[in-house]
Order: structure tokens, then C-alpha cells, then sequence
């Protein structure tokens, strides 16, 4: 039996911790994504836009909550993904994602996600739903 499967609805997946963000991780993201928005890299800019310090890309913060599912490739395929930003991501952060089996169906997994930061606050909630592999 897959490790999913064993899974009911108030399961939870084992948590990610991320290493702190780095300006390195996001420079990274910008050339890979193409977003050069310098508020993601430069101090100066960031400032004149009204933040306290280069934040992170939302879709960064997005991308690294499908590490909770990685385990999992073999048994299935994230289907679809929907998230709501709630709060920025700074250097040095460190994220904690987390997935809560919210519903089981024939041939999906429905989980609420969450990015939280060290404060426990979270920065992005959604939902993820997992297609299982039909056998």
C-alpha cells in the first residue's frame, strides 16, 4: 500500500523546514523565472518602494511548497494548486510547509497547505490536490 493511501482526512504530512533565505536563492529565481523586479534583490530598490528589505518572490515561496510532495512522485501528480498570499518573505526567514489531508476522493487528495516563517506567521495557505496513479 502507497503511504498516501494510508492517509485519512486530519493526517498531516511530515513538515519541511527550508535552510534561511539567501540573496543568492533569489538572484537564482530571477535569471531562472525572468522576474528582475529588484525589490527581490536589491537592497536600495526594496527600500524606495516602502519595504524594510528585499523580499522574496511570491512564486518562490509558492514553488517550495510542493517539496512536501516530493516523497510522493511515484504515487501520483499534483493536479491543481491554488494558494493566497498572506505576508512577505525576508532574507533570512526560515519557511516551514506544512500539508493537512483535508478530503479524500476515488482518485484524489485534497490538502490545505501553509508556508509559515519562524514568527509562525503564516505567508501563503492553499490547497493542493493530488492525483493518485491508478494501478
Amino acid at each position: 500500500m502507497s503511504q498516501l493511501a494510508a492517509l485519512q482526512a486530519g493526517d498531516s504530512l511530515d513538515t519541511v523546514t527550508l535552510e534561511p533565505v539567501s540573496r543568492l536563492d533569489l538572484i537564482k529565481y530571477a535569471g531562472a523565472s525572468g522576474d528582475y523586479n529588484p525589490i527581490h534583490t536589491i537592497d536600495e530598490e526594496a527600500e524606495k518602494a516602502g519595504l524594510p528589505g528585499i523580499i522574496a518572490h511570491g512564486m518562490w515561496t509558492m514553488g517550495n511548497l510542493s517539496k512536501l510532495f516530493t516523497p510522493f512522485y511515484a504515487e501520483g501528480f499534483i493536479q491543481d494548486y491554488s494558494i493566497r498570499f498572506k505576508g512577505m518573505v525576508f532574507l533570512g526567514d526560515v519557511l516551514i510547509l506544512s500539508a493537512v489531508l483535508k478530503e479524500v476522493n476515488e482518485d484524489e487528495l485534497i490538502f490545505n497547505v501553509q508556508a509559515a516563517n519562524q514568527k509562525d506567521q503564516a505567508v501563503i495557505k492553499g490547497e493542493v490536490v493530488f492525483c493518485k496513479r491508478l494501478e
